[in-house]
């Protein structure tokens, strides 16, 4: 039975990896995909970079979904507390040896300068190499940190995409163009989006004054979070949110009166990218679910959602004008998150 493994940081993991891990799986009887990982290493390595270090659990799950189908791979994990510089090879082979615990047959790299030092820590395994020229795959991690993930995303493994989706939420209240501005943007960044799972269902309900219970708003936030989280799956770089948890605490208010801590905690559990909050200066419109058309109403009902939101610490970016003005307003704030 032969053995074999390959290892890296995968910092992050791309199809160059995911191409030398077939590969190498196609080899040998059983091939083990060794995480080394170091969090004072893996951080001086994403330093000055444009990539933002990145935990080793999450990239253990990144191999463990792209392996889970191959029978003949195993994934381990090898942490050390060793910098670049003082990074000893000797110590981490004896690592991989003791955990992999059989005879090793293959160590496979693409790398033409680790042969020497192979053959003296794995002398009875044979260094094959994987596209040593990229021929097959031209990137590298090293490229995608410096350079950024997204302008390498063609290179970036649909399991693990999600990770780097950047989640833009929209807010306000009743009739500022909420969902209508969602959709578009959606629309020009061809990606995916969510929509207000509040109003899907009232819809249901046939309405929300008056037939609203505490329950309906926990179902409000749970549901909504998992529309994101289908919608972050298929996304494209960019995914847009139409509310959120404020925003249903803020409904709760207006419909119940009643302020509930459980999506105060849901609240703080989320983590949105950019927050783009549109000011009800538009006409309002009786969609046959909105209720709260009057000025003075409308300004009350804003000044209450900024209320809570400033409660949460959330930074927001306000658009306000005409749909053309909120339109160029939300694609400036977007491109500017894009280029961070």
């Amino acid at each position: 039975m032969t053995i074999g493994f390959i290892g890296g940081k995968f910092l992050p993991l791309h199809l160059g990896h995911v191409y030398a891990i077939v590969h190498a799986s196609t080899i040998v009887d059983e091939l083990y995909v060794v995480l080394s990982h170091s969090e004072l290493r893996d951080r001086e390595l994403c330093k000055n970079t444009k990539m933002n270090y990145i935990p080793a659990q999450i990239r253990l799950r990144w191999l463990s979904q792209l392996t889970k189908d191959m029978p003949n791979v195993k994934v381990i994990s090898i942490e050390d507390d060793q910098d670049n510089d003082n990074y000893n090879w000797a110590e981490g082979a004896q690592f991989i040896k003791r955990e992999i615990g059989k005879p090793i047959g293959y160590v496979f790299s693409s790398e033409h300068e680790y042969n020497e030092m192979f053959k003296e820590l794995y002398p009875s395994a044979k260094h094959k190499l994987i596209d040593p020229t990229r021929s097959q795959v031209n990137i590298s991690a090293t490229t995608i940190r410096n350079e950024g993930v997204f302008k390498h995303w063609e290179f970036i493994p649909d399991i693990v995409r999600p990770y780097f989706i950047k989640k833009i939420v929209l807010i306000g209240t009743e009739s500022c163009g909420k969902s209508t501005l969602t959709r578009n943007l959606a629309k020009i960044y061809n990606t995916t989006y969510v929509e207000e799972y509040g109003r899907s269902l009232c819809e249901e309900l046939g309405g929300c004054d008056g037939i609203m219970v505490k329950e309906d708003y926990q179902r409000i936030a749970y549901g909504h979070k998992m529309e994101e989280f289908k919608a972050i799956e298929k996304a494209n770089k960019l995914v847009f949110i139409d509310t959120e948890a404020i925003v249903t605490q803020f409904y709760s208010h207006l419909y119940n009166e009643a302020d509930q801590p459980i999506l105060d905690e849901i609240a703080k559990l989320q983590d949105y990218d950019l927050w783009l909050f549109l000011e009800p200066d538009v006409k309002w419109v009786d969609d046959g679910l909105r209720v709260h058309g009057d000025e003075k109403v409308r300004d009350k009902n804003n000044l209450h959602l900024k209320d809570l939101l400033n409660k949460h610490d959330i930074d927001y970016k306000i658009l306000m004008g005409d749909y053309e003005r909120r339109l160029k307003g939300a694609i400036q704030h977007i491109e500017k998150l894009l280029q961070q």
